[in-house]
């Protein structure tokens, strides 16, 4: 019986989906990137430059009311998981490439989203100075004067 011959260009095209499905495969599993589903607060210390941010968390006034995702991700479950995988994907680049700032900052796109969680949360105490609209980034805050809310002071 004669095998049939397989086109070169399909060939490499599934040779080259499998390096990559295999390499894309153990990465995820060795970066527990079925953690980054929960809420656990952990998840985000997987990748040692967090540790810090969790230990001074686990110290701080919101490890008894928040988690990581109650503070820095939005509250609907489909914003929520664009978030995440958002934010997975620039964290995984920064971290292969070794390219993010020491000591590390929330980016812009993080940061609009802590603001809004903090007035959110925070409505009855701020509701009457504060609002969705303070987001901007010419406005005031709440981390410039609440730096150390969800983390005792880092730097």
């Amino acid at each position: 019986m004669k095998m049939p011959r397989i086109h070169p260009l399909l060939l490499a095209g599934l040779v080259s989906t499998g390096i990559l499905g295999g390499v894309g495969g153990y990465t995820f599993l060795y970066a527990e990137g079925l953690s980054y589903v929960s809420d656990d607060p952990r998840a985000c210390a997987n990748c040692h430059v967090m540790n810090e941010h969790l230990d001074s968390w686990t110290k701080g006034s919101h490890a008894r009311a928040a988690v990581c995702n109650a503070c820095h991700l939005p509250h609907g479950v489909a914003e929520k998981y664009f978030a995440k995988a958002r934010n997975g994907w620039f964290h995984s680049k920064a971290f292969t490439l070794q390219d993010f700032p020491e000591p590390i900052r929330i980016a812009p796109f993080n940061h609009d989203r802590l603001q809004r969680n903090c007035i959110e949360c925070h409505a009855d105490f701020v509701g009457l100075i504060a609002g969705p609209a303070d987001v901007g980034r010419d406005e005031a805050r709440c981390t410039v004067c609440h730096r150390s809310a969800g983390h005792m002071k880092l730097d």
